[in-house]
């Protein structure tokens, strides 16, 4: 398809500018992890790419290393103990996922497509089969993002991927990214824990 080869350009020319753009408040975020808590900066997860291909995301590490590993932030018990002062901030603001810009240059990943899910997430690579949402690009925000993100039901998720994939294209593109700024500033979606408790 015509459009994806323009995407992949235009995920390319949005990542290498970002990365220069926001060089600095790089710098400032690593300064601030390390000097909030011990372990590495940046925090690395294995995830489902297109046609359910693993790649390793990266995130800035909001959380502390004694933190269960493999485990989404909704089913942890009580996630505020392990989120770090620097990290609430982060994750909060999404600022968090900035580093992915870097899985974005490697060809893991779009600026717009799907949430990667986690290797473990089998539940959601199954009800993304149902819509045909494991065989786009798995992005940094999507068409879920900014429609409940954390408080939606996996089979909701899955559900609003698939409506992405119907409506592929420039224009679903430029919706969910006008849509992902505005959800970002209004911090619409961001559950920390079971969102059965929320």
């Amino acid at each position: 398809m015509v459009y994806r080869i323009v995407k992949r350009g235009f995920d390319l020319i949005c990542a290498l500018f970002a990365l220069i753009v926001l060089s600095p408040v790089f710098l400032i975020f690593i300064i601030a992890i390390k000097f909030d808590s011990k372990g590495p900066v940046l925090f690395k997860q294995k995830r489902f790419g297109i046609h359910k291909t693993h790649f390793e995301i990266l995130k800035f590490r909001t959380m502390k290393v004694e933190t269960p590993n493999d485990v989404p932030t909704h089913m942890l018990k009580n996630p505020q103990q392990y989120i770090t002062r620097v990290g609430k901030f982060l994750r909060k603001t999404s600022l968090d996922e900035l580093p992915q810009i870097l899985n974005i240059i490697a060809g893991h990943m779009s600026v717009i497509g799907p949430r990667p899910a986690l290797w473990n997430q089998y539940d959601l690579i199954h009800e993304r089969d149902v819509y045909g949402a494991n065989d786009v690009p798995v992005g940094l925000t999507g068409w879920a993002q900014i429609n409940g993100r954390d408080s939606i039901t996996i089979e909701q998720k899955a559900k609003l991927d698939g409506e992405y994939v119907k409506k592929f294209g420039f224009i679903m593109d430029i919706r969910c990214f006008v849509g992902s700024i505005v959800s970002v500033l209004k911090g619409d979606g961001v559950v920390e824990g079971d969102i059965t408790q929320a």
